[in-house]
């Protein structure tokens, strides 16, 4: 039976290396003697039921860790919440069950676990590099193979295709990548889902119609040929930085985070043509992916080749100019003294970052590249092989299958709102040992130094005080992070201290405090994980054609509200810190937010599905700076923005089509969900519309009472990440945090309880 490991259980190989004894690292092991049958057959039929419904229930439930953790699994015959009404005692019963529920999933080192995955491109990369690299049969074993092979049929869409992400229609970048996984894996070519899928991929042209960063696996693997990709050259690295210059403004230093460390190890892989041995499964693959011979191929004309149902993002004119150009002079620069100095710059950049982030990287594309570069660079170096057990931190299991996760896990993000979320409804003290191990949690993940050397000469922002999104071993500083981990150790703080432990110190609450204020762009909003460096005119190069809005970090509603009620809390309990700045940064984004507001009283969201998640974001910010609907006409709007989408049972459910298509798409039948209904809620009581009227938030509050579990947990539904427009990703936990969160601030601020 699989089972969890967390924190301290996870260490003992010889090359892993923490900062604070691997608290929050999560890695599933195989317990081939574990589980009693009565457990055995519940995940089975759990496997069972998933398989049967995988077409109408794409989203997998978390069930392997809710069985693992509670014991037990809700009968699925069994009736929800019999009473759905919104009184007081009614509310608090669902309330204590909620969290009695929760608590249940924490784990000892206070960190709630939880599925992370979502996107079909991930595990693909992982496979090839260890199948590249000789090490696929020492990290998967036969039953990590097993369980790979189980999500990948699961996740087969009808047509025989697969999608970008779990829930989207099949692309080719999905497709392609998957039926290669399946055969390394050793699934044969006869097999039903191969053959379908090898259908699907025929049907539409071949993989030379894959997108850009599909062709660079396919040539990494030796199935596509280096001569069709637009070239990725090392030598951008060595381009000037200076703005001054005018070519330093598209130095890839100024491209948002998660590019550059992309493309990075990819220009190292593309500059020396890292390809793998011509085995006979390679061979065959070049048969399998084209309709035609693969000697015939014209790659220059496939380098531009992409599928209509993957083309989100097509290139403008220019790029194909610069490629084009690029393209011809990479004869001249292959081989050069100039692509050998270039690659070695490279490569002190890929080895900073394996080494400031205990070889986790920060996502999974640059771990996988990133270890795939120290292999082509020596393949005994002591590099390659501390980048092995890492691999396992991304690694997920629930009924569908094993999947890779988007990052190493969300577990710092998911206990801060956790904590705020408890801490919301006024029954925080029943529940002390839940919040001392968050506490412990939140304490032990601040980052507490920045990265070592000249910071500007490795591109990086400063990180002392912040909070990462995941564990301090992945320590990138994030703005919401760390602004949610602030409030976190705010709301801790004002908690009994003989029974949370005693509050983290004012000077460590200064250092995020001064992170934060570091953080805010000249349009008075926030990004990510750095200010914005550069233009969006950038995105004229973004090569991806898969991915909106990708090269430069922008400014988000949800970053500089996070930002802004983490300083207005902060200011309230100590005035005396910086609040002059901390005054001026308020207003400044308060203007952001209000501007960004579209005319119909909407905020898009750029991490969360979609127009119900801004909602609760962009609320909260402008209640942050005392605005309600009693004195602004920006809440007013919002909330009728969001009356006006709420669905005939009381909630609401958002489809992940608002996403990429900005416009709001409400789900097939008028049907809602959890977590868009508290989003929901939270938005119209943080905007003060119950002091207006309560009939519409009591019948979302009514809804979200009948669809609590006996158990105490809430349904998973359909996915409620996102991230670039257009790929959607999975965070099991919010149905657990959000219901709770709402339900808390009905309680205390309507019901005042």
């Amino acid at each position: 039976m699989w089972r969890l490991k967390s924190g301290e259980d996870t260490k003992g190989h010889p090359f892993l290396q923490s900062l604070n004894d691997f608290q929050g690292r999560q890695v599933w092991e195989l317990d081939p003697d574990g589980g009693s049958p009565e457990e055995l057959q519940a995940v089975k039929a759990a496997q069972d039921a998933f398989t049967a419904n995988r077409l109408s229930q794409k989203h997998s439930s978390d069930l392997l860790l809710r069985l693992q953790c509670s014991g037990s699994l809700d009968d699925p015959t069994a009736r929800r919440r019999q009473s759905g009404a919104a009184t007081g005692p009614e509310v608090t019963s669902a309330l204590r069950e909620g969290i009695s529920f929760y608590s249940k999933l924490q784990q000892a080192d206070g960190h709630w676990p939880g599925d992370y995955g979502g996107p079909m491109f991930l595990m693909p990369g992982l496979v090839i590099t260890c199948y590249v690299t000789g090490c696929l049969d020492t990290v998967l074993t036969a039953p990590h193979k097993a369980e790979m092979l189980r999500y990948l049929k699961n996740h087969q869409n009808s047509d025989g295709g697969y999608g970008l992400h779990i829930e989207g229609h099949s692309t080719m970048f999905g497709t392609a990548l998957s039926y290669v996984t399946m055969r390394i894996l050793g699934l044969p070519a006869e097999d039903e889902t191969c053959e379908t899928a090898r259908r699907w991929i025929l049907d539409h042209e071949g993989a030379t119609h894959i997108t850009s960063w599909g062709k660079f696996w396919l040539a990494v693997l030796g199935c596509y040929s280096w001569d069709g990709m637009n070239p990725t050259p090392p030598e951008i690295w060595m381009l000037p930085y200076a703005s001054w210059s005018g070519i330093g403004l598209a130095h890839p230093g100024r491209f948002w985070c998660h590019c550059r460390m992309v493309y990075l190890p990819m220009s190292y892989v593309y500059g020396m043509r890292g390809t793998g041995k011509l085995t006979p499964l390679v061979l065959s693959l070049r048969k399998e992916l084209y309709p035609g011979s693969y000697e015939c191929i014209n790659w220059n004309a496939a380098r531009n080749q992409c599928a209509s149902t993957d083309l989100y993002y097509p290139h403008p004119w220019i790029q194909d100019v610069l490629w084009w150009s690029l393209y011809k002079a990479e004869g001249l620069l292959l081989g050069s003294g100039l692509r050998k100095k270039a690659l070695a710059e490279v490569m002190r950049h890929v080895h900073y970052e394996d080494e400031n982030t205990r070889y986790v990287c920060i996502g999974p594309v640059n771990k996988v590249i990133n270890m795939l570069c120290c292999w082509f660079e020596d393949p005994d170096s002591e590099a390659f092989k501390r980048h092995i057990p890492r691999l396992y931190d991304f690694l997920w299991v629930a009924e569908d299958g094993m999947k890779m996760q988007g990052y190493n896990g969300s577990q710092l993000w998911d206990t801060t709102f956790a904590v705020q979320a408890i801490c919301a409804t006024g029954l925080a003290p029943e529940f002390s040992d839940c919040m001392r191990r968050a506490h412990h949690y939140v304490d032990v993940t601040q980052v507490r130094d920045d990265c070592p050397g000249p910071l500007s000469a490795w591109y990086r922002h400063i990180s002392k005080g912040a909070w990462p999104f995941s564990t301090r071993d992945h320590g990138w500083p994030i703005s919401d992070c760390s602004s949610e981990g602030l409030k976190a150790s705010l709301s801790l703080a004002a908690l009994d201290p003989a029974k949370v432990g005693a509050p983290i110190s004012d000077d460590r609450l200064f250092d995020c405090v001064n992170v934060i204020l570091s953080y805010q762009n000249g349009d008075g909003g926030w990004a990510t994980y750095e200010n914005t460096r550069s233009y969006s005119a950038l995105e004229l190069i973004n090569p991806s054609e898969t991915f909106g809005d990708i090269v430069i970090d922008y400014s988000y509603v949800e970053c500089a509200s996070a930002c802004m009620t983490a300083l207005a809390e902060f200011q309230h309990k100590h005035r005396e810190h910086r609040s002059a700045e901390v005054l001026a940064s308020l207003r400044r984004g308060q203007r952001f937010i209000e501007k960004q507001q579209r005319a119909d009283g909407s905020w898009y969201g750029s991490w969360g599905v979609c127009f119900t998640y801004a909602a609760w974001f962009g609320c909260e910010a402008l209640a942050a700076v005392g605005k309600t609907v009693a004195n602004s006409e920006a809440q007013l709007r919002a909330c009728e923005f969001l009356l006006s989408k709420q669905c005939p049972d009381g909630g609401w459910g958002e489809s992940y089509l608002s996403c990429q298509d900005k416009v709001y798409s409400q789900l097939e039948g008028q049907k809602s969900q959890v977590v868009n209904t508290a989003w929901a809620i939270l938005a119209l009581i943080s905007a003060g519309y119950h002091h207006r009227d309560t009939k519409q938030i009591q019948n979302a509050v009514r809804c979200l009472l009948r669809q609590q579990l006996p158990s105490g947990d809430w349904p998973q539904e359909h996915i409620t990440g996102v991230f670039n427009r257009n790929c959607m990703i999975t965070y099991a936990n919010y149905r657990n945090i959000f219901p709770i969160w709402a339900l808390g601030r009905y309680r205390v601020d309507v019901l005042k309880l």
